[in-house]
C-alpha cells in the first residue's frame, strides 16, 4: 500500500512539467485570442516546463477532514529531478500540527528513484521500501501517479472531456477564494494577492472513472513563474488534499547524493517487491 499523499505530490510536480500538457488540454477548447483564455494559459505553462530539469522548494502539506472538523498540516522541502529519461523525487517532511495543537518536530521521508518507493519514519523507527518497476526499466514518477490519479494533460482529449468539466475560474481581486467545504480556509496565502494566480478547475463528471475517489482538483499557477503554486484535490467524502510549493528554485541542479538513502541505525525495514503481472 503506497500513501494517498506521495501520488498526490507526484501529481503536482508531472502534471504541470511535461511538454505535452498544454497540448492536450488546448485541443479541447476553443481557440480564442484572449490572454486569459485556457488555451494562452496552458501555451505559456508549456514553454516554461519544457527547459525544466531541477526543481526544489519549501512544500506545505494539508490534510482536512471537514466532517470531522480536523485537519494536519505538514511542512517539509521537495527534489526534484529528471536526467537521462530518470526522475527522482524526494519529499522531507520536517514538522507535524494537527488541529489546535502546537507544530511539533516530525519526520517523515518519501523518496522515489524510478524502481523503488520509499517511506522511511523516524517517529517509529521504520523504513519501507515498495517496488514499483523492474531495475532495468525504471518507471517515472508521472506513471507511477498516473495508475492512482488523474492526470491533466496525460490522457486523451477525448478522455479527459469524457471524465472531466475543465474551466478557467475567474479571479476576482477583491476576494480571498475560499473552499466551498471549508470558507475560513484560503485556498492560497492573501499577502500573495489572488491576481498573480491563474485558477484551473476540473469537476468530475457522473459517470467518470473517477467519480468514487474524487468530486474535483484544482490548480493554481504562479503567472509570474507560469509554475504550479498549488493543487487542491477534494474526495467524495469531502476530504480535502492541499499542497503548496513555496520559494521554488528551478534549474539550479541539484546533487545526486540528496537522492541517496541511508537506513538508520536501529531502525526496521520492510520490502515488497513488484508484484508480477498474470499473463
Amino acid at each position: 500500500i503506497i500513501t494517498k499523499v506521495a501520488f498526490i505530490l507526484l501529481v503536482v510536480i508531472n502534471t504541470c512539467w511535461a511538454g505535452g500538457c498544454a497540448k492536450n488540454l488546448t485541443a479541447s477548447q476553443p481557440k480564442r485570442a484572449d490572454a486569459n483564455s485556457v488555451e494562452t494559459v496552458l501555451k505559456q505553462l508549456s514553454r516554461k516546463t519544457a527547459g525544466l530539469k531541477s526543481y526544489q522548494c519549501r512544500l506545505e502539506y494539508r490534510f482536512s477532514q471537514p466532517l470531522l472538523e480536523s485537519q494536519t498540516l505538514r511542512k517539509g522541502v521537495l527534489y526534484y529531478q529528471r536526467c537521462g529519461g530518470k526522475s527522482m523525487l524526494r519529499i522531507n517532511f520536517q514538522t507535524l500540527k494537527q488541529d489546535d495543537e502546537p507544530e511539533r518536530r516530525y519526520i517523515v521521508h518519501y523518496i522515489f528513484d524510478g524502481v523503488w518507493l520509499t517511506h522511511v519514519d523516524y517517529q517509529i523507527k521504520e523504513l519501507k521500501r515498495y517496488q514499483q518497476a523492474e531495475p532495468n526499466e525504471p518507471a517515472d514518477a508521472f506513471d507511477l501517479a498516473r495508475e492512482n490519479f488523474p492526470i491533466i494533460g496525460f490522457s486523451k482529449t477525448e478522455e479527459l472531456k469524457k471524465q472531466f468539466e475543465i474551466k478557467l475560474v475567474e479571479q476576482k481581486p477583491s476576494v480571498i477564494p475560499a473552499h466551498p467545504v471549508i470558507p475560513a480556509h484560503p485556498v492560497i496565502p492573501a499577502k500573495a494577492g489572488i491576481q498573480n494566480f491563474i485558477h484551473l478547475h476540473l469537476k468530475v463528471k457522473p459517470d467518470s472513472i473517477y467519480k468514487d475517489d474524487y468530486a474535483s482538483i484544482d490548480f493554481w499557477i504562479d503567472k509570474k513563474l507560469h509554475l504550479p503554486a498549488k493543487i487542491a484535490a477534494v474526495s467524495t467524502e469531502e476530504d480535502i488534499y492541499e499542497i503548496k510549493l513555496l520559494d521554488a528554485r528551478v534549474n539550479e541542479g541539484i546533487n545526486e547524493k540528496v537522492f541517496e538513502i541511508k537506513i538508520p541505525e536501529g531502525f526496521t525495514v520492510e520490502k515488497s517487491p513488484l508484484k508480477k503481472k498474470v499473463k
